[in-house]
């Protein structure tokens, strides 16, 4: 039950970091709403992969996920 809750919680923190760095990719490059989904999720996985500004543990969090993954939690709301 308590490993459950943390899988949660960390599912929560994967979508938020990767909201925010949609939102400051987003600022750099105003065109980003045109992309498709997965331009997009490839897009955040060269930022991840760059050393965007990520604490630590929010990279282990992200890191290990691929560009697919990262456009189905995109498109989750």
């Amino acid at each position: 039950m308590l490993q459950d809750k943390r899988k949660d919680l960390d599912a929560e923190k994967r979508k938020t970091l990767l909201e925010r760095l949609l939102q400051e990719i987003g600022r750099e490059q105003p065109d980003l709403y045109y992309q498709s989904t997965s331009e997009i999720a490839q897009r955040l996985k060269q930022r991840i992969a760059s050393g965007a500004a990520l604490h630590p543990e929010d990279r282990k969090l992200v890191e290990r996920l691929s560009p697919r993954d990262i456009a189905v939690l995109l498109s989750l709301h």
